[in-house]
């Protein structure tokens, strides 16, 4: 039995300021943005290539906006993918070598943070 982690929820303030981040500055495809009624509001956004989305909206969720921390996509070229994110006008940071893979660090408007990791590559021996 495989259980995948396919969608993660991101609490944010405001839905259409959010969406024109993901879309426009980070990349992301918007796959669904939904009025379902009762006040409820749901948008579902992809990375480019990833099998995992997230999810913001209206009446979704009691997280304070701006509260989430550790979002991670991982790349094969981080200087790639810096440029591209910087291209689009995203406040990205330099990248970053640690012994565990080269970073880059962003956050969306309300303030959720987000890593963009290039793992470093393991010796023959598994180090």
């Amino acid at each position: 039995m495989d259980f995948r982690l396919e969608l993660v929820q991101v609490p944010v303030s405001d839905v259409d300021r959010a969406i024109a981040f993901y879309t426009e500055k980070a990349g992301f495809v918007l796959d669904h943005d939904h009025d379902v009624g009762g006040g409820i509001r749901f948008v579902q956004l992809t990375p480019p290539g990833s099998p995992a989305s997230i999810s913001f909206g209206s009446g979704l969720t009691a997280m304070t906006p701006g509260s989430l921390e550790g979002l991670q996509m991982v790349v094969t070229d981080i200087e790639a993918a810096r440029a591209e994110l910087a291209g689009r006008g995203l406040d990205v940071s330099e990248i970053q070598d640690l012994p565990w893979g080269s970073f880059v660090f962003f956050s969306d408007p309300d303030g959720n943070g987000w890593a963009v990791q290039q793992i470093t590559p393991r010796d023959a021996t598994g180090a």
